[in-house]
C-alpha cells in the first residue's frame, strides 16, 4: 500500500495545490483545515508524513508537532513556513521535525523532501520489524528488547552517549539489564573493535579487587610470582564495565579517581605510570548520592563517574514489554532444550503480567526457563510457571495510554483523572494536553484547582 501523506493547512488553495502534487507521486494523500482535524486524522490512520502549515489559527503548526509526536510517533513531520517564521520552523526542528519548506513552495523540493521522509519513516519501520525478528530467532538474551515509553527513552540516551567518550552511570535495579545496556554501548560506539572488559565489583573480594584491576609486578605482595596486567590495561583501546561500583573500597576508590583525571594506572608494587586509553562505565543498584552523603562514596568519584547517568526502569515499570520478552526467552530457550513449544496460553500470559518481577527481566527469563524445561504440551501454561507466579491473581491491566475507571466514579473526579493522566503523557504541558482533550487550557486550571493537592503532575 502507498504511504498516506496528511497536508494541514487553513487555506484550501494550499490544501488542494499539495493534494494534486502530491497525488501525482502516487501517494495517498488526507487533508485537514486545522490542526485538530489534522489530529483526528493522525487518531484514525497511519500516516507516514505529515505536512503542515507553520502559521494557522487554533492549533499552530508548531503545537500539531507536538501533539503528532504524542498520538502518532512513527509519523514524519514536515513544516512549511514563510521566510519569516524560519527561527521558528528551526525550533521545532529541535522538537521533531523533519525537515521545513519556505514559502513559496517549490514543487521538486516538496516532492524531493517528503520522498526523503517516507524512506526515514519505513527504514525506521523497517528496523523495528528486523529488531522483531532478531528477538524471534532467539537473539533476545544478548538485546535489550522494549516498546514502553520509559524504555524507549533508555535506548535513545545509550544510542546518544554512545558515540562519544563520556563515561556512563548505569543505575537501576539488579537484574534491569545494566550489563547488556554497557555492552550496547560498547558495540555502537567507536571503540567496538576493542575489548569489553566486564568487571563485577562485588563478586571479586576485597582485598584482590585491587589487584585485578590495575595488575602487579613480581613481588608485589606473596604470591606475585611474576608481573600481571589488571583489567584496566586488558580493556586498552576498549570498554571497561564496572558492575556495582558502589561496593568498591575507599582505597581503590581513590586509584579511579586518578585514572578518570590522568588516564592513568599503576601496577601493585609498580614505580611507573601506565597509560590506557579505556572508556569507563560504571553500574550500581546503589543510591550513590545516599551513598556519598553517608561518606562511603567518594563525591569527588562520583561526579566523575556521573557525566552521563541513565536510569534502568524496573519491569513493573514496563508491563507492556512483558509479553515481548517472554516471547523472546521462549523461542531461544526452547531451541536450547529441543522442546517444540510454540507459546503461552492466555492464562499464563495474564499471571506473567499480573506479576511484578522483582527480579526484574533475569527472574522472567529464570521463570521461563523453568516453564520451557517443565512443560510437556505445545503451549506453556499456568501450572508450568513457579508457583509465586501463580498465586498473583491478575488484574485487568489498562493498555497503554488508557485510564481504568470504576463504574460508579462521579464525573467530576473522572474529569480529573483523565485531565491528570493526560498532563503525566504529556510532560506537564498543559497547552498541548487542552488540545489533545479539545478543551480550553482555562478548563484545566478550573478543574484541578479543586484538588486538594494542588499538583497538576505527580511527582513520581
Amino acid at each position: 500500500m502507498e504511504p498516506l501523506i496528511l497536508v494541514a493547512d487553513d487555506e484550501r488553495s494550499n490544501l488542494d495545490s499539495l493534494s494534486r502534487i502530491f497525488a501525482r507521486e502516487g501517494w495517498r494523500v488526507a487533508t485537514a483545515e486545522s490542526g485538530a482535524q489534522a489530529l483526528d486524522v493522525l487518531r484514525r490512520e497511519r500516516v507516514a508524513v505529515l505536512v503542515t502549515d507553520l502559521m494557522m489559527p487554533g492549533m499552530s503548526g508548531e503545537a500539531l508537532l507536538r501533539a503528532a509526536r504524542t498520538v502518532s510517533p512513527e509519523t514524519e513531520v514536515v513544516l512549511v513556513t514563510a521566510y519569516g517564521t524560519v527561527e521558528t520552523a528551526v525550533s521545532a526542528m529541535k522538537e521533531g521535525a523533519y525537515d521545513f519548506i519556505t514559502k513559496p513552495v517549490k514543487r521538486h523540493l516538496i516532492v524531493k523532501t517528503v520522498r526523503q521522509a517516507i524512506e526515514k519513516a519505513q527504514l525506521l519501520a523497517e528496523n523495528r520489524a528486523l529488531r522483531a525478528q532478531l528477538a524471534g530467532l532467539g537473539l533476545g538474551s544478548r538485546n535489550l528488547i522494549g516498546t514502553a515509553p520509559a524504555f524507549r527513552a533508555v535506548l535513545d540516551s545509550l544510542r546518544q552517549a554512545a558515540p562519544t567518550s563520556a563515561t556512563v552511570l548505569l543505575s537501576g535495579e539488579s537484574g534491569t539489564g545494566k550489563e547488556l545496556a554497557a555492552r550496547m554501548l560498547h558495540d555502537l560506539s567507536p571503540r567496538t573493535a576493542g575489548p569489553f572488559v566486564p568487571v563485577n565489583c562485588a563478586a571479586i573480594p576485597e582485598s584482590i579487587l585491587e589487584s585485578e584491576l590495575f595488575g602487579y609486578e613480581k613481588g608485589a605482595f606473596t604470591g606475585a610470582a611474576g608481573r600481571k596486567e589488571g583489567r584496566f590495561e586488558r580493556a586498552h583501546g576498549g570498554t571497561l564495565f564496572l558492575d556495582e561500583v558502589g561496593e568498591m573500597s575507599p582505597g581503590v576508590q581513590v586509584k579511579l579517581l586518578r585514572f578518570l583525571q590522568d588516564g592513568i594506572v599503576e601496577r601493585l608494587g609498580g614505580k611507573q605510570p601506565v597509560q590506557v586509553d579505556v572508556r569507563i562505565v560504571a553500574a550500581t543498584n546503589k543510591d550513590l548520592t545516599g551513598e556519598v552523603k553517608a561518606v562511603r562514596f567518594r563525591e569527588d568519584l562520583f561526579y566523575r563517574l556521573n557525566v552521563i547517568a541513565i536510569r534502568l526502569p524496573p519491569l513493573r515499570e514496563r508491563r507492556e514489554d512483558v509479553p515481548l520478552l517472554a516471547a523472546a526467552f521462549l523461542k531461544r530457550l526452547a531451541e536450547k532444550n529441543a522442546k517444540a513449544i510454540t507459546g503461552f496460553t492466555p492464562a499464563a500470559l495474564a499471571a506473567l503480567e499480573a506479576y511484578g518481577w522483582p527480579g526484574n527481566v533475569r527472574e522472567l527469563e529464570h521463570a521461563v526457563e523453568r516453564a520451557v524445561v517443565l512443560s510437556r504440551e505445545e503451549l506453556i501454561g499456568e501450572a508450568d510457571l513457579p508457583e509465586a507466579v501463580r498465586r498473583v491473581q491478575p488484574e485487568q491491566q489498562p493498555a497503554p495510554g488508557t485510564i481504568a475507571i470504576s463504574v460508579g466514579t462521579p464525573m467530576e473526579e473522572v474529569e480529573r483523572l483523565v485531565i491528570r493522566e493526560t498532563l503525566r503523557h504529556t510532560r506537564g504541558d498543559k497547552t498541548l494536553a487542552a488540545q489533545l482533550l479539545g478543551i480550553a487550557a482555562r478548563t484545566i486550571y478550573r478543574k484541578l484547582d479543586r484538588d486538594e493537592s494542588g499538583k497538576l503532575v505527580d511527582e513520581e
